[in-house]
């Protein structure tokens, strides 16, 4: 398991690296001491999880993960209980209060093994071409992580986009364009300018004005794809 320290304390740095050496399948390979420099080294590094403090020069941990196109696994760390909420509102997978004790960092490695990622990532440093997996939202107050498989329909909204999950639709501060570039090509199709829809959610195809298809998703949405996406979708699926 590869992990990187955001702090901006260098002797709480130091100490978390020191309790991590307990652990033989934990790898150090970084750290940070702002946000600026925590953003530089999660995507030079790719580690597999993310020790972050929340409070740090030049930001917060959430702003770290809002500027993030991929955040890896999180526990975040700090001195001020008054966070852990929020922390557990973006899915972080645990919750560190300092001075951290060895038994609580036991189990929020643990947590991070249990979700499996560290042995689905690669231990180099991600290559060119791996579909974006999820993304880190913000919707007024609320923040937190977003498994991109389970989002039936993206939609345009100018240079952002808007995830259409059931109870809620948050922005995501990326073009449409640059989702279609990054998303699993095998799960997201792009139905139209306006549109990416997750084929694992589509129940039925009708036939649509001029020659188009009229895809109905569950949950009962449908989203008309272009003439020209319509025919690609036919040759796709051989229809």
């Amino acid at each position: 398991m590869r992990a990187l320290i955001a702090d901006d304390e260098r002797l709480a740095r130091a100490e978390l690296r020191r309790l991590l050496a307990a652990f033989p399948d934990v790898e150090v390979v970084g750290e940070a001491s702002h946000v600026e420099e925590t953003c530089r080294q999660v995507e030079a590094l790719s580690p597999d999880l993310l020790l972050l403090d929340i409070q740090m020069p030049g930001g917060t941990g959430f702003d770290v993960l809002a500027r993030l196109d991929e955040p890896p696994d999180v526990v975040f760390t700090t001195a001020f209980d008054e966070h852990a909420v929020r922390a557990f509102q973006v899915n972080a997978l645990d919750y560190l209060l300092k001075p951290i004790e060895p038994a609580r960092l036991a189990e929020a490695l643990e947590r991070v093994r249990q979700r499996g990622r560290a042995a689905r990532v690669p231990t180099t440093p991600q290559a060119q071409g791996t579909p974006l997996e999820r993304v880190f939202v913000r919707d007024g107050e609320r923040c937190w992580l977003v498994q991109l498989a389970q989002v039936p329909l993206i939609t345009s909204e100018g240079n952002y986009s808007r995830l259409v999950l059931e109870g809620h639709q948050p922005l995501l501060l990326r073009s449409l364009s640059y989702l279609e570039e990054r998303l699993d090509s095998a799960r997201f199709f792009r139905a139209s300018r306006q549109h990416l829809i997750n084929l694992d959610f589509i129940e039925a195809l009708e036939p649509g004005p001029g020659g188009t298809l009229v895809a109905r998703l569950r949950g009962g949405r449908e989203v008309e794809l272009s003439r020209r996406q319509s025919q690609r979708f036919r040759e796709r699926m051989s229809l």
